[in-house]
């Protein structure tokens, strides 16, 4: 092969790979609490302006902005058929089954797990002067609340979430 069919070659190869690559990394591997399965799905992705056009001022607050209601401010929904699965409210994703959610004094909804790992992205959180991990939905990066090593069994871990994050869909 002469070097003027190599360069076409490698540029079409390059980009071949480049577009593989990114396609992979373009979707994410979701748990559906509906039908039991994983699935693969995009990210949601979004400026902060489409953002604030979509959730509630407090929802921006709290979902994109890392903040914090205040305890006992907000009333979670509870399914009257007492099965439920509460969703990001920012993007509708699986992230809590009202069976997971129990009562710990603390002024916000806690869970001892969610639906899935997949789901609930959790990293380290550093701010305000304190060492904690913070909950987030794994396919739009909303702030959901943080994960406590003091939860019942059988996992002992407390999800504390705030309100305004979660959307209830009854009967999951």
């Amino acid at each position: 092969m002469n070097a003027k069919a190599v360069v076409p070659a490698v540029i079409f190869l390059t980009l071949f790979l480049l577009g593989t690559a990114m396609s992979e990394v373009a979707t994410i591997e979701i748990y559906n609490a509906v039908t039991g399965k994983t699935e693969k799905t995009s990210p949601v992705v979004k400026t902060e302006e489409e953002w604030k056009k979509i959730l509630a001022p407090e929802e921006y607050r709290v979902l994109r902005g890392k903040g914090t209601e205040r305890p006992f401010s907000g009333q979670c929904a509870i399914p009257k058929s007492g099965k439920g699965i509460y969703r990001c409210a920012a993007c509708g994703t699986d992230l809590f089954r009202y069976g997971n959610k129990f009562e710990s004094g603390t002024g916000w909804p806690s869970f001892w797990d969610p639906v899935s790992p997949l789901n609930v992205r959790i990293e380290e959180d550093d701010s305000f002067g304190m060492s904690r991990q913070e909950a987030l939905c794994a396919r739009c990066g909303g702030h959901l609340g943080h994960v406590f090593d003091d939860g019942p069994p059988p996992t002992g871990k407390r999800y504390c979430i705030n309100t305004v994050a979660l959307k209830l869909a009854e009967n999951r």
